[in-house]
């Protein structure tokens, strides 16, 4: 059961209190050195927390001790690029200005084993069916590594035929996907970083242009196990008996950008960029299996992120070419979600497309002299889109089939209708200027990708498994989201 909870005055009243016992050398790191995680862990208002977690803990027993302190510990911890739990113990444990600073006197900082408690208990997958203890084992060909590379740029495709289209279908019609381990851990996200953002006005309330991608994650686990039998001892070098794995949930997926295999966990996230104060956000956060394809894990992610955030209405969508797919289009044409995807080059022209038309790969009408032609608006009467002649429109000065095309000064003029094919012919056009801005939120993605794996060092902790990934990414998204309101308040105060 949880004893005592830390509220967030009480937070603040300590470290006010604290301050007063400080020596002059501790000051002076306070206001230079730690200034900044300081200001974050004044931010981080944890009192919703407790009321979310206090299900979850028994109310007999030994009660649980300092539960918002390890919180703000691991958050000091990733803030300051410490990757290990045990070396920041220590760290702790010597330097009693960062006790103070997580609200703790130095006598009585949380051990390690609560710490681990604190993330077990935040998964919720029925502790029976974990394996990852050291006499659980698994078949010695349980990773074996593909030997079909796919071509240079190219990523897996989906292992069933028809899955996308599957999950598509039922994200609509079912309440919740099964095997949502992090579920708990996503709404402690959404209380800490996502309605702080959200009340701060770093997300829009009216309407959001969501980002998705997915990113490889190396895991630091041996992908064939460790032998726990005794053939070596008795010379037989190469057995098949069952093994120990450090990462069981780890599985040999294809990173597009390195071209190679990689071993280790596929990380989807939802993000979005706020063009006021230049800062990129995390929105939602998902570990699949490395061979899972950005098409289906985008689907599920947008549904947790919709299910879980209905305060949060999603307005445009921006993916990449991996997403290509009719059911992405469908799933969004239902949700009321204008999507902006980037076309796989390998699709051909839709056969409902009329032959007396003719297109370039976005589905942009192109004239009898080549030319691309240029977006007039949407007719609502007709429900029908307007293209006209680019020399008309001086987008192109000279044109060698003017006078043979139409004599009229207004040019010739071309209709298409969406409901010919959802793909190609999107709410906002492809080519389009809007079509292009917005797309260019996409960009987001990277940019928190390389702030999650980099700058908060996620490919350097030594951790394995997707539940303590999803913790500490967690907490690493949080983080980012402290560090967009710092920003906002430096840039307000210097207006």
């Amino acid at each position: 059961m949880l004893k005592h909870w830390q509220s967030h005055q009480e937070y603040l009243h300590f470290l006010h209190e604290a301050k007063v016992h400080f020596d002059s050398s501790q000051r002076k790191r306070l206001s230079s050195e730690f200034a900044s995680a300081r200001d974050k862990l004044r931010l981080l208002d944890l009192d919703p927390v407790m009321v979310h977690l206090a299900p979850f803990y028994s109310t007999t027993g030994r009660p649980a001790l300092n539960q918002p302190q390890i919180i703000r510990s691991l958050t000091l911890m990733l803030h300051l690029g410490v990757t290990s739990l045990t070396r920041w113990l220590n760290r702790l444990a010597s330097d009693d200005l960062l006790a103070f600073l997580i609200g703790c006197s130095p006598s009585s900082l949380p051990p390690l084993g609560s710490y681990f408690d604190f993330i077990d208990r935040l998964w919720l997958q029925n502790p029976a069916f974990e394996r990852l203890g050291r006499k659980d084992l698994f078949p010695a060909h349980k990773n074996l590594k593909p030997s079909k590379k796919p071509s240079k740029g190219e990523k897996l495709p989906n292992r069933h035929s028809g899955i996308t289209e599957i999950v598509a279908t039922q994200a609509v019609s079912r309440n919740e996907f099964p095997f949502h381990y992090e579920k708990l851990l996503q709404e402690l996200f959404r209380l800490t970083a996502l309605l702080p953002s959200l009340h701060a006005g770093l997300i829009p309330s009216d309407g959001l242009v969501l980002s998705g991608d997915g990113t490889c994650v190396h895991t630091h686990s041996f992908p064939y196990g460790h032998k726990v039998c005794s053939c070596s001892e008795n010379g037989i070098r190469v057995c098949s008996c069952p093994r120990h794995y450090s990462d069981p949930d780890a599985a040999w997926g294809w990173d597009s950008d390195l071209n190679c295999f990689y071993f280790g966990h596929t990380l989807y996230m939802l993000s979005s960029h706020n063009d006021r104060y230049c800062v990129d956000l995390p929105l939602h956060f998902h570990f699949f299996d490395a061979r899972r394809h950005d098409s289906v894990s985008g689907i599920v992610s947008l549904k947790e992120f919709r299910d879980l955030n209905p305060d949060i209405p999603v307005r445009d969508l921006c993916l990449d070419s991996a997403h290509d797919n009719y059911p992405t289009y469908q799933l969004c044409k239902t949700w009321e979600i204008r999507p902006f995807i980037d076309l796989n080059s390998k699709s051909g022209r839709p056969k409902s497309i009329p032959d007396s038309i003719r297109i370039d790969p976005d589905g942009t009408p192109v004239c009898q002299a080549g030319y691309r032609m240029v977006y007039w608006g949407f007719c609502s009467k007709r429900s029908r889109c307007k293209w006209r002649c680019p020399v008309a429109c001086k987008k192109v000065k000279n044109c060698s089939c003017r006078d043979s095309c139409s004599s009229s000064p207004y040019g010739r003029c071309i209709y298409t209708k969406p409901e010919w094919d959802i793909r190609l012919y999107t709410p906002v056009p492809r080519g389009t200027t809007e079509y292009k801005n917005i797309y260019k939120n996409r960009t987001s993605c990277e940019r928190v990708n390389d702030r999650v794996l980099n700058d908060y060092q996620l490919h350097n902790m030594k951790i394995h498994t997707k539940k303590r990934y999803s913790f500490f990414l967690w907490l690493i998204g949080t983080n980012i989201h402290l560090d967009a309101h710092l920003k906002k308040l430096r840039l307000q105060a210097t207006a």
